[in-house]
């Protein structure tokens, strides 16, 4: 069985031969790291510029010193209203002009600034999102403007009982755990949050030794390693000076069966009730990290239980029966904790009904493992999604930056496939029966004065 690329933090320079094309990486002495992945015959690029930060490395309010909740989230806007050398409209129109494809994400462990250009227009958007990321001035009234955004933002969310539904469930799961917190933050510490708080938040989590630029398509990686280290150099900031030897800094991966901070015990009923046609449902419990051994079997048994139309959850609960529109299973998987869930929305009254037949697929995975049909179809799903995702040059920039962000460990498409055809139906079992086995969460959000349930203490 062939063996993932390791990326080690003490490595200069590494290369490797990929699906038809050739992955490259660079680690600078000043802590920033650049890879590449280059797709013959593209004739264009995605390139992003991730930090190793997300929402859970914000601060609570502690009482004595405001915190930072959601401010991970607000830079994420920020960095788009202006640096010493582009106001907001000269950064929108200088990737309009190229027809770029151009965005930014926040997620629980990191934060990325991306564009999708033509491969001639690449040193460009480089320079763009690198003026961005290093030099943003983070001006007072685009803070309160953006401030407004945010809550509209939030508002939105709100009115989408599944996206409610989805917050309420990590946080039940995860108790305390900084993961459980919703990345946007709350609407009360948006309205608390103050520029010289957020500005904080910037200067002490944004430097060298977390950044890392990736780019999949058509890129040349040592034209990318110059363009990147000229639009950093040029950047006005201490902290971005590239003199300054720094260790990379990458997410400590913990071991163990269980997320040490989830606060779950015993089964938990939880209602939000919000006006309504449908009850929105998350049923689930901890899941695995994300160098769990186990996430190869838990990938096929997510795909027989919940992983399209033919599966268990949609044929049993829509199919069969007609108790609703869409049901599905999931993972989240981090450094330190994990989440399984089930999801279905249902007639008010049918909620009772619901859960249990979600649960009861579970235990029969648990109980008896998948047949060998069913092993044989998840298997063919995983490996026809996965090789059409690696279509896109997106998708290709993004797992270079998980992987160096994440585990240090680089799985290219067939790496990953022997190990999810070396799963044994026994070990598909062991981990159904492990998920089984937890204390269960139950999460609704709607009418649920038309339910059956009941809430738990």
């Amino acid at each position: 069985m062939s063996e993932p690329v390791i990326f080690p933090l003490d490595l200069p320079e590494l290369t490797a031969d990929l699906e038809g094309g050739l992955l490259r990486r660079t680690v600078h002495p000043s802590g920033l790291r650049i890879l590449t992945e280059r797709m013959p015959s593209a004739r264009s690029a995605t390139v992003g510029f991730w930090v190793g930060v997300g929402s859970r490395d914000e601060q609570a309010d502690r009482g004595d010193a405001p915190g930072s909740l959601g401010s991970t989230h607000f830079l994420e806007h920020l960095l788009f209203k202006g640096t010493p050398t582009r106001d907001a409209y000269e950064i929108a129109t200088s990737f309009d002009r190229i027809g770029a494809e151009n965005n930014a994400l926040t997620a629980k462990e990191y934060t990325c600034y991306y564009a999708k250009v033509r491969d001639a227009d690449l040193e460009g958007a480089v320079g763009v999102l690198a003026d961005m990321v290093v030099s943003s001035v983070i001006d007072e009234a685009e803070f309160e403007n953006e401030r407004e955004v945010i809550l509209e933002e939030l508002a939105m969310a709100s009115d989408d009982l599944a996206d409610v539904a989805n917050e309420r469930f990590f946080e039940a799961v995860l108790g305390a755990h900084p993961l459980g917190r919703p990345i946007g933050g709350h609407p009360e510490t948006i309205r608390a949050a103050r520029r010289d708080d957020v500005m904080a938040h910037y200067l002490t989590q944004y430097d060298p030794s977390t950044l890392v630029v990736t780019a999949a398509g058509g890129v040349d990686h040592d034209r990318l390693v110059e363009w990147v280290i000229r639009a950093l150099e040029a950047a006005d900031s201490s902290r971005w000076s590239l003199d300054v030897d720094r260790a990379p800094a990458r997410r400590a991966q913990a071991t163990g069966d269980t997320a040490e901070a989830a606060k779950t015990s015993g089964t938990q009923v939880l209602l939000t009730e919000r006006p309504s046609e449908q009850i929105n449902l998350m049923i689930g419990t901890e899941g695995l990290r994300s160098n769990d051994p186990r996430r190869f079997a838990f990938g096929i048994m997510n795909s027989v239980l919940g992983g399209g139309m033919s599966s268990r959850l949609f044929q049993e609960i829509r199919e069969k029966r007609g108790l609703a529109y869409t049901a599905y299973s999931f993972g989240a998987s981090y450094s330190d904790a994990g989440v399984f869930g089930m999801y279905v929305g249902s007639a008010p009254q049918k909620a009772s009904e619901v859960i249990e037949l979600a649960t009861a697929e579970l235990r029969k995975v648990a109980a008896s493992g998948i047949t060998p049909e069913e092993h044989e179809r998840a298997l063919g799903q995983i490996a026809g999604s996965s090789a059409l995702a690696l279509e896109d040059s997106d998708t290709r920039m993004g797992r270079l930056a998980r992987a160096e962000l994440g585990t240090g460990e680089f799985f290219n498409l067939d790496t990953s496939l022997e190990r999810f055809f070396a799963v044994t139906a026994d070990d598909i079992r062991e981990v159904a029966a492990l998920l089984a086995a937890r204390p269960q969460t139950v999460v609704a959000v709607g009418d649920a004065s038309r339910s059956t349930l009941v809430a738990s203490e």
